[in-house]
Order: C-alpha cells, then structure tokens, then sequence
C-alpha cells in the first residue's frame, strides 16, 4: 500500500513533554528477544543491496535507504530491462539486470528487498536465499502461513538472514512503546485499539482490486495493526471478524475482534476505501498510551496515568528518518554486521503467527484469495 507519512500536526499542549534522542541505530532494549546466535561472519564496510522489483514501495524504500550511512544499491532487477534501467538510473544503482536471475547471481550483493506483489514473495525469497543473499522481503511476507513458513524454515537450514519488512516494529515511536509496556508504564494491558486506512484506488484494473495479484485490504493494510496488536498481546485465544467485499470478493475493509487469555481484549480495523484517524491505543489498569497516527511511523506517543497520584500526561517524541522504512534498513545492518541470521526486533516466529491470525481473518471473513482452494 502507498507509506503514509508521518503527521506534523501540533501535540496536545498539556502535559510534560518528553524529546527522545536518535535511536535509529540504538541496540534493543534488552526487553527485547535475543536474536539467533551469528551462523555466519560478520558483514564489514558498506552494505550492497539489490532491489528486486520496482514498483512504488520499492521507490519509497530506495528514497529511504538513501538516508542510511553505509547503504549501497548496488544493483537493480526488473523483468524487464527498460524499467531496471530507468529506476537504477533514478537511484544510482551500479548494475541493472533485466531478469530477477541476474541480480541473484550478482556476487556483489549482500542483502536482497524483495518489493513483487506479495502472490510473487516466495518464488523470489526462495530463489534468493538458494543464491545465499540475506533476504528483506516486504510484508506480508508469504500469501499465506503455509508460504511464510515454507520461507523461515529455508532460510533458517541454508543459515540465511531473512526479515519481514514490517518496518513499523523498527520505528522509534514503536520501539519507545514497546518499553514503556514493559516498564509497566500502564500497568497490565486490558485493551489495544489500532486502525490503518487508505484511500487506494477502486480502479478494477488496479491491483488493489485484482485478486489475482493479491487484492486484500488485510493483507495489505491490515497486516500493520494486526502485527501491532500481535506484538503487545501475543498470540490469541479467539479471533472474529467482518468484512466489506467487493464484487471480485476483494475484502475493501475489515474489523476483527481478538480475545486473549490474559483478559485483553483488540480490535482491528483496516481499509482501503477510506483514509481513517490510523491511530492507536494501548490501555491497562494503570493508565493508556495515545498513539499518534500513522501507526507505523508515530511521531508522537502520549501517556495517561489512570491510577495514582500524577494525573499530567507524558508526551513523548521522537525522530523518524525518512518515512520510517530507513529503520528497517538500519536493522538490517545491524544484523548483518553482528553475524545474526534473524531481527530481535522483526522476529520470524512471530511473522509466522500474524501469517496465521490473517489466514483465520480471512476465513471469518470469507476471503478467498487464489491459491486456498
């Protein structure tokens, strides 16, 4: 789905105000799981990437990575060649290839960002990692659990990194939020609100509505408050869900309900057909955290005390680079330097899990998407 940026609207005036330094480049808190012991050796000097694809996330990716110390595009692929060359040439690319064969066989490209419509993921990833690249792929990362898993369980036998481009969970915003719940900031969690909508094309031509290559407003918008929610409660006792379809069967917007075992309680809600608030909110039996919109990307986070004596919310912000996908690039350096073959921050069991929650989404709210039957 196209980024949404990040808003510039003016914080609430009340309360502390609370500026964060940079952490694009910050170790995770130590809260966060232990990534995979190193299988490989550390990646040294600047890392060469290769874009395979180049549609419009991969110009936003590539705008982003423009920002990152130490990135290198070293090669772009594309089925064919005029569009390689032209967006090589926008980005300053060494090589363009017009076959995805070609960048795969390409010695020196560290790391692949696949950016294919998502019914095409797994053919690339798999060829990528049977070429031994470190493999990004955007999100989600297979059509269904059955493909993500098929896609960790490869990477995880050749000793290949492989991440999901969920680059909401590397966002400073996200980060910050997710240590002010571990610190126990708002006390147990009972309830997480997230929503996320666009205003996509209804073109019938347009792949937003195509589903053949995919068309799924859970899929492709969804999958962000999904993972938020997922991320902060885990894995659910129950989920249910509706949907708005179209006439081809595309789910235009959804909501879904998720109940857990702790006593929590989500909602989700997603759409394609209206630009909504994208926001969130996380709420315990101590106070709530406002999440400011977009949710992938937060400019703002402000915490409000429910319980005890200092009633002044706590506004927090913090700098994003670029629209926010420059974290995730930041991670993967990271990474790849350390030797780890999986992100601490972006880990794979719980891409599998959301994978999981969208198959039972789409099933409660009768998706069907090629491929399931």
């Amino acid at each position: 789905m196209p980024v949404p940026m990040p808003t510039s609207a003016d914080p609430p005036s009340t309360g502390r105000a609370i500026q964060g330094p940079p952490t694009g480049a910050a170790d995770p808190p130590a809260s966060e799981p232990a990534a995979h012991e190193p299988a490989h050796a550390p990646a040294t000097g600047p890392v060469r990437w290769g874009i395979l694809a180049t549609g419009g996330i991969a110009e936003t990716f590539c705008r982003d990575l423009a920002l990152v110390p130490g990135a290198e595009i070293a090669a772009v692929g594309s089925r064919s060649t005029a569009r390689a060359a032209e967006f090589g040439a926008r980005h300053g690319a060494a090589r363009t290839y017009g076959s995805h064969a070609g960048l795969l066989s390409d010695p020196d490209v560290d790391v692949v960002y696949v950016a294919t419509p998502h019914p095409f993921h797994m053919e690339a990833v798999l060829a990528a990692i049977e070429a031994g690249k470190a493999v990004l792929c955007e999100k989600p990362l297979g059509m269904r659990a059955s493909e993500s898993e098929a896609m960790v369980a490869a990477a995880r036998r050749r000793g290949t990194f492989l991440m999901e481009a969920m680059w909401m969970r590397c966002t400073p915003g996200v980060r910050r939020l997710r240590s002010l719940v571990d610190e126990g900031r708002v006390g147990q969690v009972r309830s997480v609100q997230a929503d996320l909508g666009d205003q996509l094309s209804t073109d019938p031509a347009a792949r937003w509505q195509n589903p053949d290559l995919g068309a799924s407003t859970l899929l492709d918008v969804g999958v962000y408050p999904l993972t938020f929610v997922t991320m902060l409660l885990g894995e659910p006792k129950a989920l249910v869900g509706q949907a708005v379809l179209s006439g081809r069967g595309v789910d235009n917007a959804a909501g879904l309900v998720l109940t857990y075992d702790s006593g929590a309680i989500a909602t989700v809600t997603c759409s394609q057909h209206a630009r909504t608030g994208s926001t969130a909110t996380v709420s315990g039996d101590r106070g709530r955290i406002e999440v400011a919109a977009p949710i992938m990307a937060p400019p703002s986070l402000r915490l409000v005390a429910t319980a005890g004596d200092d009633p002044d919310p706590e506004l927090f912000t913090d700098p994003i680079i670029g629209v926010g996908m420059a974290h995730e690039a930041i991670e993967v350096h990271r990474c790849l330097q350390a030797g780890l073959t999986e992100s601490p921050l972006v880990p794979l069991d719980e891409t599998v899990l959301v994978a999981r929650l969208l198959d039972q989404a789409r099933q409660a709210c009768g998706v069907v998407l090629p491929g399931d039957r």
